[in-house]
């Protein structure tokens, strides 16, 4: 049987509509602040710390930012997440615009950025399921993970189009502008229409401390959030990787920067479409594409030209979106809905907050190493991961059963 669309809600289309126009803007955000920082230094580490500046607050704040979202009003939360967003984008791009740009300015609105998104990413993914039904869950989750990897396609494309045509200045200026879209979206949803508990939950004391309790006891929740953790520091760090292969192994320019993210983007869109929320969540599932992606990441790394380089990262960004989408559904299904805010902020903690970590590391090894090796590393976690997973599956003689069916804790 055929799952209800979440389209057929007003309130998710309301929400849909809004991040269709904005996290494209997100991704101009992040082809222009790489070339910028590139601009200003020639330093892979230098990129890498920007990147760890953004990410840095999701590590430290994203298992509180969980217990937040849980406790308050996440459309209100998001109102307020969505205009620091864009106070911030505006204020980059004056400064680039104005040419009084220095590193440090990027390091700190960036960092602000951070602080922004790690309270934005556990209310905007838990959210989801106050706009949906159980049912239509999977697919609204689908839905948004290929909204992301479609942005990703068309964000830095259009990224390196304006920063030829127009400056990267004007890239912060439009995307501060799209986060209009998503606010204006939540100011006309429907409260009332919403699926959210009877009564509110508790606001207890120690509430970090009980959602990571609560994971470690749930091994169904434990592992995947591992393999994310794994990829997601050694893997999931292309805002170092392809502008330092664009613009180090390979010489091009913006718009072929803008390309090669392109590329990636539009098999990301390709893999949402065809593949993420059509396969059931277990740990065969999620081992199977990490090992693709393992695979499209080392094949990128040996390849002689930017060509044949985008050809393989189309199959990894694929891979990583039905990777990445399976992993937030089965998480999400599988947590008690008074505990989703938590699972899902140790999910981003695991995805985005890894980047403090990875982001300087393989921004150091693409410098002294080159390009080509960084993206070896991410091969090598997304290998060490499937590994993991396999071997848990073995060991413990049973596979992750789909979420749909794993409502209670496994013993």
């Amino acid at each position: 049987m055929t799952s209800p669309s979440p389209l057929e809600r007003r309130n998710y289309r309301l929400y849909f509509s809004g991040q269709l126009i904005s996290v494209p803007g997100t991704w101009l955000q992040t082809v222009a602040q790489a070339w910028l920082v590139l601009q200003l230094t020639p330093s892979g580490s230098a990129l890498g710390i920007t990147v760890a500046l953004q990410a840095l607050p999701v590590l430290l704040l994203g298992p509180w930012a969980g217990a937040v979202a849980d406790a308050v009003d996440k459309r209100k939360l998001l109102l307020a997440t969505q205009a620091l967003q864009a106070f911030l984008a505006l204020t980059l791009g004056a400064l680039t615009v104005a040419g009084v740009v220095a590193l440090w300015m990027v390091w700190l609105l960036a960092l602000g950025l951070g602080v922004a998104r790690a309270l934005d990413v556990p209310a905007r993914q838990t959210f989801v399921s106050e706009l949906v039904d159980d049912a239509a869950l999977p697919r609204a989750i689908s839905i948004n993970s290929t909204v992301a990897a479609a942005a990703r396609m068309v964000g830095p494309a259009a990224g390196g189009t304006i920063i030829a045509l127009l400056g990267v200045g004007a890239c912060f200026l439009v995307n501060g502008a799209s986060f209009l879209a998503p606010i204006l979206g939540l100011l006309a949803m429907d409260t009332k229409a919403l699926f959210r508990p009877d009564s509110p939950p508790a606001r207890t004391p120690h509430a970090v401390r009980a959602g990571v309790r609560y994971v470690r006891a749930r091994r169904d929740l434990l592992i995947p959030l591992v393999m994310m953790a794994l990829v997601g520091t050694l893997a999931y760090e292309f805002q170092v990787t392809i502008p330092l292969l664009a613009h180090q192994q390979f010489g091009l320019d913006a718009t072929g920067f803008g390309l090669l993210y392109a590329a990636m983007g539009f098999g990301a869109v390709v893999g949402g479409l065809t593949i993420a929320g059509r396969v059931a969540p277990r740990v065969k599932t999620i081992a199977a594409a990490a090992l693709i992606f393992a695979a499209g990441l080392g094949a990128t790394a040996v390849s002689p030209g930017p060509v044949v380089a985008a050809v393989f990262l189309a199959v990894a960004g694929a891979a990583s979106v039905v990777f990445s989408s399976t992993t937030n559904a089965t998480l999400q299904l599988r947590a008690d809905p008074s505990m989703r805010g938590r699972v899902v902020a140790l999910y981003v903690v695991a995805f985005l907050g890894s980047t403090p970590i990875g982001g300087p590391l393989v921004g150091a090894i693409g410098q002294w190493a080159g390009p080509r090796a960084a993206l070896g590393v991410g091969a090598a976690g997304g290998l060490i991961a499937a590994a993991l997973a396999l071997g848990y599956g073995l060991s413990a003689g049973q596979r992750l059963r789909p979420a749909a069916a794993a409502q209670a804790p496994s013993p």
